[in-house]
């Protein structure tokens, strides 16, 4: 019998990740026109469409989704068995590391994460996702290597790691009327303020601790990150009531006009950890990742 090419599997398993033959042939160092003659061949090989179009992408068909499990414990099996008992080559390593993590992590330890893996392996390449508002079950799928995020109900089949706590202060234009007297919660829900939620949601934690000083707060923007929260801020008089420390670093590398304040309420430091399968526990190359983020995390005091 002909054995199928195992290539086929794994161009198969990054086109299913990828949803995209742009993507996936970025990833496997192909050109577009070079990954589309493979993906007519996995068509011509399993005799299903795989991927058809929707809308300006790509979906996968019903009988692709059945296969995409089978596939990546396949591919992970067959690169278990090339590399398992060997230490892996980090300067030859050619390899995507999938994350998904939020604004303020990738803009505050992205850069840094980059530059110490240059040296040790500088074929490595960082490849950030947003977050989801659902757990959608990418880490035991296969689909992202790693989720850094505040502590939360992983499951307990998903291994967690701490990697550090953060505190916050509140943040504003620098010449803004709220830093002319001594900002208690009285004088901070004077001002309408911005809310951070990739879910659209005006109130969270601040808004509970102000009801409890019988203070109401008023939220006139929402935005869906902290990044487009801070530039929002420059040209308004609104009050971001919630910002996370480390962010700090960067507004001051940038020269924004902006101020911070320490907040009047008692906010509870938030947990920062990573969380990954536990199937790639002793992946070599994953080890060595994990490593270099916690490293990293806990050599920088901007968190704090």
């Amino acid at each position: 019998m002909q054995m199928p090419d195992m290539n086929l599997l794994v161009a198969l398993d990054i086109l299913l990740e990828e949803g995209s033959v742009v993507g996936a042939a970025q990833r496997m160092h192909l050109s577009a026109p070079a990954m589309s003659r493979t993906l007519s061949r996995l068509r011509e090989a399993i005799g299903d469409p795989v991927l058809v179009r929707a809308g300006r992408g790509l979906t996968p068909t019903p009988r692709a989704l059945e296969l995409r499990d089978q596939v990546r414990g396949l591919v992970e099996q067959a690169h278990a068995v090339f590399h398992a008992g060997r230490e892996v080559d980090l300067a030859t390593l050619e390899r995507t590391f999938s994350i998904r993590a939020n604004d303020v992590f990738v803009g505050t330890y992205g850069g840094q994460l980059r530059e110490a893996m240059r040296d040790k392996a500088p074929n490595a390449v960082l490849r950030f996702v947003p977050e989801g508002d659902i757990d959608d079950g990418a880490l035991r799928e296969g689909r992202i290597d790693l989720y850094i995020s505040a502590t939360r109900d992983f499951g307990a089949d998903i291994k967690v790691q701490t990697l550090f706590n953060t505190t916050f202060v509140g943040l504003a234009r620098e010449d803004h009327a709220i830093f002319d007297a001594p900002i208690d919660p009285a004088r901070l829900v004077a001002y309408d303020h911005i809310s951070v939620s990739r879910r659209g949601r005006a109130y969270g934690p601040t808004a509970a601790m102000l009801a409890e000083h019988k203070l109401q707060q008023r939220v006139a923007l929402i935005a869906p990150n902290f990044h487009s929260a801070i530039f929002a801020l420059a040209d308004s008089d609104l009050v971001l009531p919630l910002l996370p420390r480390a962010m700090l670093h960067n507004i001051e590398k940038l020269g924004m006009k902006l101020r911070h304040f320490e907040l009047p309420l008692p906010l509870t430091p938030v947990t920062i950890v990573q969380a990954w399968h536990p199937r790639l526990d002793n992946d070599h190359a994953h080890r060595w990742l994990r490593q270099t983020i916690k490293q990293t995390c806990s050599s920088d005091k901007r968190a704090l």
